[in-house]
């Protein structure tokens, strides 16, 4: 593995709907970490307009760049203000994919601009790769192999991951992600946008008991299904108008819940993992953090739970895996474009 030139890797988050900056040094230590969130924008469309969220990002990738900059104590040239003992920035990483292809490019093209002008490497990262890297940024003693349960709006993995940069997906979801179905289980009971949080605050007053839904796919391999979940809830309702919204948005969340706790348990088993974590932005579901702690306990399993503003999109997790990236494979071809539907790195095609 080839150290890079310098440790400091600038990473650029634009893939959806927060616009982020961050600075990490040895692909550890995060210097700083800005986001700007677009939810403000979207909320009265009860959804990420990508127009909007393009034109956002168009609007905000200046002064979070600037403002990341000056948090680690660096100038707009990447390099320090004083003496300080720091480098300045060996690398710009950026998300190149999945996500939405405008906000992908206004990431990219601002990354590559910054690695010319500033005469160091463009790393091109898979936002999912970036996920991984999020548990190892908050415990870097982190033991070895875990698997990963990435859960957000627009994916549901499970992943091995041995060391920085070597992992096999164990499991993936067939229809709709998990963070998807709480979307849109959460516009059909009136509960706003985003649909996470609005599901788990109805849930708090709900019974997770009270209405029977099914737990797809449990027991039947690492794969996940929530296609079939979200359209039992908007059945049960149609069919039963007077349910309580609280009930249903409880017995919906503690289905899905189940379905991923089970499923995980199962993977670390399947390869002798020492530990579990969560990644993406479900992981910030509180259900969800107590469930899996509390079923790792049982199984005499380690259960790491990021903080949740690294559950959530941001740059410093684009830059760590950036930085591993960069030390195994190189700089990326200026010629790296954006890709919407880019898969997850080594993904094997289904048959």
């Amino acid at each position: 593995m080839t150290a890079p030139a310098s440790g400091l890797v600038l990473g650029l988050e634009t893939s959806c709907d927060e616009t982020a900056a961050a600075v990490v040094a040895g692909g550890r230590d995060v210097l700083s970490s800005v986001v700007s969130s677009q939810v403000d924008l979207h909320v009265r469309y009860g959804g990420v307009v990508p127009e909007i969220a393009g034109r956002a990002h168009l609007e905000q990738i200046v002064p979070v760049v600037s403002e990341a900059l000056a948090a680690a104590g660096l100038d707009r040239s990447g390099a320090p203000v004083s003496p300080s003992g720091l480098e300045s920035i060996g690398a710009v990483a950026a998300t190149v994919g999945p996500g939405l292809i405008g906000a992908l490019l206004v990431g990219v093209s601002f990354a590559k601009s910054l690695a010319l002008a500033w005469g160091v490497p463009f790393v091109g990262v898979n936002h999912l790769e970036g996920h991984l890297y999020a548990s190892l940024l908050e415990d870097p003693d982190l033991e070895l192999p875990v698997v990963v349960l990435i859960v957000s709006g627009g994916h549901t993995l499970l992943v091995a991951l041995e060391k920085p940069g070597h992992y096999a997906v164990l499991g993936e979801t067939l229809d709709d992600a998990a963070g998807e179905a709480f979307d849109k289980v959460a516009r059909f009971l009136g509960l706003g946008y985003p649909g996470g949080p609005g599901v788990e605050r109805a849930a708090r007053e709900g019974d997770p008991a009270a209405v029977a839904l099914p737990r797809p796919m449990l027991g039947d391999g690492l794969d996940f299904s929530f296609s079939g979940l979200k359209t039992a809830v908007v059945q049960h309702v149609t069919r039963h108008p007077e349910v309580s919204t609280p009930d249903v948005a409880a017995s919906f969340q503690a289905a899905a819940v189940d379905v991923l706790v089970d499923k995980t348990l199962v993977a670390a088993d399947s390869i002798g993992a020492r530990g579990i974590c969560l990644a993406g932005g479900v992981a910030a579901n509180t259900s969800l953090r107590e469930r899996i702690v509390g079923a790792g306990a049982e199984a005499g399993l380690r259960v790491f739970l990021p903080s949740r503003a690294m559950c959530t999109d941001n740059a410093a997790m684009i830059a760590a895996a950036g930085h591993f990236r960069l030390a195994m494979d190189g700089a990326s071809p200026m010629s790296t474009g954006a890709d919407a539907s880019l898969r997850f790195p080594g993904h094997e095609p289904r048959r």
